[in-house]
Parts: structure tokens; C-alpha cells; sequence
């Protein structure tokens, strides 16, 4: 099943924002759902649970206030991400909460469960997964998801240690449906690229902490601005999952970045970990396209920066007839 057309036609950008813990609120949603962008936040962001109700009704409210006074402009729809993993309690909670406000896009992440795809269908919503290989994307469309977000090596968080060339041309070979890549992507020429690899489109996720509608601290912000690549630890310490934090702020906790203990997978906590400081609130988690980020700005420019990137991309990028590498003419 490709993408659903009349998600396609909200886009001014092939971009979904990833949902970042701590970071991503309705705020940050609601503009880059009006600057032509899928927007997300992960549910546990909402805290206490019963806030995730009111989350989801602001920024249905700020996107039909938008749409209404901007005829014509396009507006994307918005994500949830869900973590389906045990030490997550509010599960069940928070997933009756997105089929009452019938979530138009659920992005599952640590499990694939046949039961909470057979929800968001219930009301015609989209699933996607993310995965850090090619195994976890089989299972993730036999128990029923829609798409894949292939998590390469490089990106924000949780990510995996796959090349991206390698991630989605074995995904490519078997499935056909949609399938975002996620990786260091943080300018209009590596979403495009994306899109040579064959994926439909880009996930975008540590550009948006520079912004000022990222609910993070003006220190993260700035980290953000003044870091590269080089910058970026991976290491499983902090959730028991491997993910990219930002060495300074290893730094500034009091540990060293280039001697961090490994942590017990089988303790995965996503609050905890197992020094005094805390994933995401103390070690802060970026991806390592960062070396592109110069800047804090509005989400809305930022997303036209991409937007004007992106065009120049696509108009100055050589398509070479395949004769010019055969000899003929």
C-alpha cells in the first residue's frame, strides 16, 4: 500500500518530524504541521496521561484555527509515537486515548503488536514502525503495520548501526509499501537523498531542537548550534538501549564520554539510568547531522530552509543517462 494520496497533497516537504522525548510538544507539532510537515510527539511526552488529551485536542485546534485562516495552504497531518515495550504502564491508556481522537498517523516503536495496528485501523489510521534492520522490519509488517521507518546508523536516539544503503535496499527488495529513512538527515540534499535510496520519505528529527518551539533548555538549543558530528557519543548506558547523546552534556554530568559503563538491555527504562543524571532530561540525545545546524530559528523557517535546500537539490543534482557510464553515446 503506498502513502495515502491525500496525505501527499498536505506536503510542501517529503518530511516527518520524528518524535523526540522530552523535546517534541504540541507547540513544535502544531508548526510543522502548518509549515507542510507530518509532525509527531512521543505519547509519554504528555505527563501526567491525562494531559495527552488535551495535547491532542490543541493541536487539532491550532491546525483547523490555521487552515481556516490560510485557505489553500496546505496542512499535514499529524503522529504519535508509542513506545510498545513493558515498562511502558500507560500503554493501553494512551492508546484509548488516540482511537477516541482517531490519531490520523501512529508511529510504534520497541514491539510490534498486532493489536495495536488492529486499533489505529479500526478508524482508518496509518501504522508505522521503526526498525534498525531489516528482520524487525518483517515482523513489523506481519503483525500488521503499514509502513517502515528504517533507522540507520547516525541518527537521533535510539538509533541502529546499519549503513542506510544497506537498511533500505534490503527492505526494498520484498516491500513496497511506504517507508520513511531516518539517519542524519538535516538538509534539503539528504532528503532528497532519501529519496534516490528509496525511501518515500525523510525523517527529521535533532534539526527541530534548535528551535524555539522545542520544549528543551536554552543550553540544548545552543549545544545543538555548536556541535558536529564528531560531537555525538553512542552508548547504552543512559536507557539500556543504544542511542546518540551529545558529548558535552556527558560532559557536563560528570562522566567521561570516552569511558562510559555498558548498561543491562534487559533494564530498559526510559527515565532511569544507571548514573544519578537522566536520559533525556540531563544527556541529551542528537543525531550526527548536526554539523549543518547554525542557527536558532523558528520551525517555520527552518522547514523553508529545507523546503529552498531541497529545491536547489533537485534542480542542480546530475541525472545521468545511463549511457554515459557504458561508453556509448
Amino acid at each position: 500500500m503506498p502513502l495515502p494520496a491525500e496525505i501527499l497533497a498536505s506536503l510542501t516537504l517529503p518530511v516527518v518530524a520524528s518524535p523526540m522525548f522530552i523535546a517534541s510538544g504540541p507547540e513544535l507539532v502544531a508548526a510543522q504541521c502548518q509549515a507542510g510537515v507530518i509532525g509527531s510527539f512521543p505519547a509519554l511526552n504528555a505527563r501526567p496521561q491525562s494531559l495527552l488529551r488535551d495535547w491532542l485536542q490543541q493541536i487539532q485546534e491550532s491546525n483547523d484555527a490555521f487552515a481556516e485562516a490560510n485557505p489553500g495552504t496546505p496542512v499535514a497531518p499529524f503522529a504519535v509515537n508509542q513506545i510498545v515495550h513493558r515498562s511502558n504502564s500507560r500503554l493501553e491508556d494512551d492508546m484509548a486515548v488516540i482511537v477516541e481522537h482517531r490519531v490520523p498517523i501512529v508511529i510504534t516503536s520497541l514491539g510490534a503488536v498486532p493489536e495495536i495496528n488492529e486499533a489505529v485501523h479500526s478508524y482508518g489510521g496509518l501504522v508505522l514502525h521503526d526498525v534498525v534492520n531489516n528482520a524487525f522490519a518483517h515482523k513489523a509488517i506481519d503483525k500488521g503495520a503499514d509502513g517502515i521507518i528504517a533507522v540507520a546508523t547516525g541518527a537521533g536516539g535510539h538509533a541502529g548501526t546499519l549503513s542506510p544503503f544497506s537498511l533500505v535496499q534490503e527492505i526494498r527488495e520484498w516491500f513496497n509499501g511506504p517507508l520513511l529513512l531516518s539517519g542524519s538527515i538535516a538538509n534539503g540534499r539528504s532528503i532528497l537523498a532519501a529519496q534516490v535510496l528509496g525511501a518515500d520519505l525523510a525523517y527529521v528529527g535533532s534539526a527541530f531542537l534548535s528551535t524555539h518551539e522545542a520544549n528543551v533548555v536554552p543550553g540544548y538549543k545552543e549545544m545543538i548550534v555548536n556541535s558536529t558530528a564528531a560531537d555525538i557519543v553512542y552508548s547504552n548506558l543512559f536507557t539500556g538501549v543504544h542511542g546518540n547523546y551529545l558529548r558535552g552534556s556527558i560532559v557536563a554530568a560528570g562522566l567521561d564520554p570516552d569511558n562510559l559503563p555498558t548498561s543491562d538491555p534487559s533494564a530498559m527504562d526510559f527515565g532511569q539510568s544507571g548514573t544519578d543524571a537522566k536520559a533525556w532530561r540531563d544527556i541529551w540525545g542528537s543525531g550526527q547531522g548536526i554539523g549543518t545546524i547554525r542557527s536558532i530559528q523558528s520551525t517555520a523557517d527552518l522547514i523553508a530552509q529545507l523546503r529552498t535546500e531541497y529545491q536547489e537539490a533537485c534542480a542542480t543534482t546530475p541525472v545521468l543517462s545511463p549511457l554515459a557510464w557504458s561508453g556509448q553515446s
